[in-house]
């Protein structure tokens, strides 16, 4: 291991178990309603549509706020803006607890992604301040592996919290909001000692470690699209933003959904939280060895063609079967194969995006995608409301990724002299 794999190494340690850990607890916010559900839309008479609708409409606050968020960062500094992110999630997560009926559960959806709007896209970007190209697959796999890791600890935490039902007069579901909601006005806090703003403020790095980051970055530091602004009309931006809409109508359309498939195969609510969490612990080792594997080989490409294809085969495969074990089995395949592809996109796109460009592109991109996390899981529900079955909007998202599969082919052609430069620099 030479010095420059030793600092990036230490930064690694210092920096992504903490953002990890933030990631957890958003994500654990932003998907604890699907464990909800079990529940909840019986005590409110929610149909299947109205969840699809409410558990969706997060992502229209998101669509609307990552841009001016990340234009806030880039002012701010991660450190202070952070913290008034996770403050705020957190008040109106727990706030959740006390919705009464659809539009009450419409309105606190929407401001908690309003709230959450900067935490990915600014997470992403401060990734890029750290870790150069022969690095960023990992850190950003091991950083997006809270994804998965939080349904791990969500489903059984939320099953455990939802046998709650009647302390206090309150509902399991409504305990839930609350005791899950406070980590993220606590960690509010943590985020002012642990989260430098960039490696120049980081008084754990010797300042010959700051140097060797600062050089390694600039001696790659030749991507095309650097001005914010700009950077917001170019179509290679706009391309990568359907690929992640897509990807994230297929994946928030299976996750928000999953837990109540397999309670329709018969497992109790207690028991759910751990099939899903198993199927998600999966998830986490294959995405931190095909990020690993898009790294060593500096292929991007196919590491995300390649997983989406798989996804599609999964839903398509879960379409068919007549077992529920078979089905689980494929909806498990697409769960995990969904999730492969963001350690190699998100290098992909960094390796287009450098400065102030990086930081409007990357909210650019998850804004786009966010109308995908909206459109899924209410597609879902409509259908699910129409046909009586799943069947259908499986289908519908199987198809959906194949044009996404055919899409990354397709830049992967229009970006190919780029991409060999990259892999150049790898085994240089």
């Amino acid at each position: 291991m030479n010095k420059g794999d030793d600092v990036f190494a230490k930064c690694a340690w210092r920096l992504i178990p903490f953002m990890v850990l933030l990631y957890v607890v958003a994500y654990v916010d932003r998907v604890n309603i699907a464990f909800a559900a079990l529940t909840m839309n019986r005590d409110l008479e929610f149909t299947p549509e109205v969840y699809g609708f409410g558990a969706g409409i997060f992502f229209v606050g998101l669509f609307l706020f990552q841009v001016p968020a990340n234009v806030i960062l880039a002012r701010l500094g991660a450190r202070r803006w952070m913290f008034c992110i996770l403050a705020t999630w957190g008040v109106i997560s727990a706030a959740t607890a006390f919705m009464q009926g659809p539009w009450s559960f419409y309105v606190l959806r929407f401001l908690l992604g309003i709230a959450e709007a900067g935490f990915l896209p600014g997470m992403l970007f401060y990734l890029t301040l750290w870790f150069p190209q022969a690095y960023r697959a990992r850190a950003v796999a091991g950083f997006v592996m809270a994804a998965p890791l939080s349904f791990v600890i969500a489903g059984p935490l939320s099953s455990v919290i939802l046998e709650m039902d009647g302390v206090l007069t309150l509902h399991g579901w409504q305990w839930m909001f609350l005791l899950e909601g406070l980590p993220a006005c606590m960690l509010a806090f943590a985020v002012l000692r642990f989260l430098p703003d960039g490696p120049t403020h980081a008084l754990w790095l010797s300042g010959d470690e700051k140097q060797t980051i600062v050089s390694r970055l600039a001696a790659e530091d030749c991507a095309p699209r650097r001005g914010f602004w700009p950077t917001l009309r170019d179509p290679l931006v706009l391309a990568f933003g359907l690929v992640y809409f897509i990807n994230l109508a297929g994946g928030y359309g299976v996750r928000l959904w999953l837990p109540q498939i397999v309670q329709e195969m018969g497992f109790s609510n207690l028991a759910n939280g751990f099939v899903v969490g198993l199927l998600n612990a999966a998830a986490i080792v294959a995405m931190i060895l095909w990020s690993r594997s898009s790294d060593v080989t500096g292929e991007r490409i196919w590491h995300v063609a390649l997983g989406v294809l798989v996804a599609a085969f999964g839903l398509a495969l879960a379409c068919f079967v007549e077992s529920d074990l078979l089905m689980l089995v494929a909806l498990g395949l697409a769960t995990v194969s969904i999730l492969l592809i963001h350690g190699p996109f998100w290098s992909l796109t960094s390796s287009v995006l450098g400065g102030q460009g990086a930081a409007g592109g990357i909210a650019l991109i998850t804004s786009i995608s966010s109308l995908g996390g909206f459109l899924g899981p209410w597609m879902i529900g409509i259908l699910r409301q129409e046909t009586g079955s799943y069947t259908a909007g499986m289908a519908m998202l199987a198809v959906a990724l194949v044009f996404e599969a055919m899409i990354v082919l397709a830049l992967g052609r229009a970006m190919a002299p780029q991409a060999a430069m990259a892999r150049a620099k790898v085994g240089g």
